[in-house]
């Protein structure tokens, strides 16, 4: 498939009525799982896959390279369109960005989220003017071969400033980007105003605003195109696999033991397209 179809196809989960519901996975058999479960495309989760190399989700923790292969992973054994989380575009200026943007067409997914974060605890969120001129450079190299989603962590970095948030999205939006995206909106009423703000382009939302998880239906229902999930569900893994080692440390086999079991891998394994 050329990456203007895989844009297409992309785009199209995104445009349809009901939107698209895009769980993060973070190696090989959990993308597995999300396909078997029917989801039509996945992302990586930037968080989650240093977490499985044991680092912490730092500014380019895990280099560009290993994040290219580990999504390029998901989608050979999947077949379904991957969202690449690419932090700031592993770039100190748009060029380098621009570049990302050729390197993740050329790996094969079908979009690639840029931040407007900088790396500098002082100053978390970098100025309007290089943060647009970024996304401009990101849609510039993507001519429509990959979905580009201009990110702004405001929210995320402890700034609650929606005007400027509004104003940065909007900004993205004009700049070409695809997809837009604010983490953790405070409340229900944020989120409606990013919705009008940027219609009728698509916009993200992780989980859900920061003071209520809602449902699918609900976020749906006020305009949201598409819901991920980020690091969430590596999460629910972990507890559980933590409330296992607990139970086997007081000597609960039976119940450290009780999980998917080997036919089951197998079979999900066997699924692999690749």
């Amino acid at each position: 498939m050329s990456g203007f179809e895989l844009y297409e196809k992309f785009m199209a989960l995104h445009t349809r009525d009901g939107g698209l519901v895009m769980p993060n996975a973070w190696d090989g058999l959990s993308a597995l799982i999300l396909a078997d479960a029917g989801f039509e495309a996945i992302a990586t989760s930037s968080a989650a896959f240093a977490a499985t190399l044991g680092r912490f989700d730092g500014r380019h923790a895990v280099s560009r390279e290993e994040h290219l292969e580990h999504a390029q992973l998901l989608g050979r054994l999947t077949a379904l369109p991957v969202n690449g989380d690419f932090e700031d575009g592993y770039g100190e200026t748009p060029e380098e960005v621009a570049g990302t943007v050729e390197a993740a067409i050329a790996a094969g997914l079908a979009g690639i989220g840029i931040e407007d974060t900088s790396g500098n605890p002082e100053q978390p969120i970098r100025a309007f003017d290089d943060a647009v001129l970024r996304i401009r450079h990101a849609v510039a190299a993507a001519k429509g071969r990959i979905v580009i989603t201009g990110r702004t962590d405001n929210f995320f970095q402890g700034n609650p400033d929606l005007d400027d948030t509004l104003r940065r999205l909007t900004a993205f939006a004009e700049a070409g980007a695809d997809v837009l995206y604010a983490p953790f909106p405070p409340d229900l009423a944020t989120v409606r105003a990013i919705v009008a703000a940027v219609a009728p382009k698509p916009v993200n939302v992780v989980i859900s605003p920061a003071d209520k998880i809602l449902t699918v239906a609900e976020l749906h229902q006020v305009g949201v195109k598409r819901i991920s999930l980020g690091m969430s569900l590596y999460g629910h893994t972990m507890l559980s696999l933590e409330q296992a080692a607990r139970s086997l440390s007081s000597g609960d086999i039976a119940t450290a033991s009780a999980g998917l079991g080997f036919p089951r891998l197998t079979e999900l394994l066997g699924q692999a397209k690749s």
